[in-house]
């Protein structure tokens, strides 16, 4: 879906957009273009239908990975809750996601197209917070105290598992900010691009690669 998408995009966004420019003087991304049109229907094809399920493979694999773990342990095989728990954390994942949307309504509103960078950052920050006492909340229910996964992890305490889904969570909050510093017209580094771009192409490039 994303490649199928990405194709379909660039070649109408690349070929519309020089030939709206050159041949009838249209700004970019011009209403009276028609292959903008085909331009949209790409980026949904290839950015929403093709990441939704290139992250809901992720979403499933790792669950599914998760499962056969549980089940290879022999102090969580005889529990149902115990062997449930990477599915909980996943479903509760989902609901979290609900509430978040709710609240970054009433937190975010979007009402012009400057609050949509800010309504974004909002439901990171807002679904990291409200799953971190989640997470730890069905550790402590669904493990036992201790419990063994295989020889040389014979101890493993319950809290381990809170622990690295937890660093999962905040590392991708971080990873987010930092990736948004370095790629929002918003911040110092692609406005230091841009002025480059005056000088020559190969000057932005140099400072791109550089940054």
């Amino acid at each position: 879906g994303r490649v199928g998408g990405g194709i379909y995009t660039k070649a109408a966004d690349v070929g519309a957009d020089l030939s709206g420019k050159n041949d009838y003087g249209l700004d970019e991304d011009d209403y009276r273009n028609p292959a903008c049109i085909a331009d949209n229907v790409g980026d949904n094809v290839g950015d929403i239908a093709g990441m939704g399920a290139d992250l809901f493979g992720s979403f499933a694999e790792s669950t599914c990975a998760a499962l056969v773990l549980a089940s290879s342990s022999p102090d969580l095989e005889d529990s149902w809750c115990s062997l449930m728990y990477p599915v909980l954390i996943s479903s509760s994942g989902v609901v979290v996601g609900l509430f978040t949307l709710l609240l970054q309504a009433c937190m975010y509103p979007v009402k012009d197209m400057p609050d949509v960078e800010k309504a974004l950052k909002g439901i990171l920050v807002i679904s990291t917070v409200l799953m971190t006492p989640v997470v730890v909340l069905l550790s402590k229910i669904c493990l036992p105290h201790e419990f063994s996964m295989g020889a040389g992890y014979e101890e493993v305490q319950w809290w381990y598992c809170a622990v690295s889904i937890m660093l999962g969570l905040w590392s991708g909050l971080i990873i987010g900010y930092v990736t948004e510093y370095y790629t929002s017209h918003s911040y110092a580094p692609v406005r230091e691009i841009s002025e480059t771009q005056k000088q020559s192409a190969a000057t932005g490039i140099i400072y791109g690669l550089a940054l």
